[in-house]
């Protein structure tokens, strides 16, 4: 999965304004393999279903915003808490 440089270099959170990042395919994969046990909720509570062919992180690593036919989903509530798929530090 690419992004077009000059489109992720204006992008960022819309809720704390931090830089993004393009996921690594390790942490689409856990995502997805996240989102395939059917217990991963968005930030407006809502469960997801399906996977996803990429995403952009968070600067602090606590929200990833999925990528969904090539466009990248930057709507706060559709925002993914990594806690659900990441163990805490």
């Amino acid at each position: 999965m690419s992004l077009d440089p000059d489109l992720l270099a204006i992008l960022c959170c819309p809720e704390t304004k931090q830089a993004v990042s393009l996921a690594d395919a390790g942490l689409i994969q856990k995502v997805n393999a996240a989102l395939g046990k059917g217990h991963v909720r968005n930030k407006a509570n809502r469960l997801l279903i399906g996977q996803i062919e990429g995403g952009l992180i968070r600067e602090d690593q606590k929200v990833l915003y999925p990528i969904r036919d090539r466009i990248p989903v930057m709507l706060i509530e559709e925002g993914i808490p990594m806690d659900q798929i990441l163990p805490a530090n």
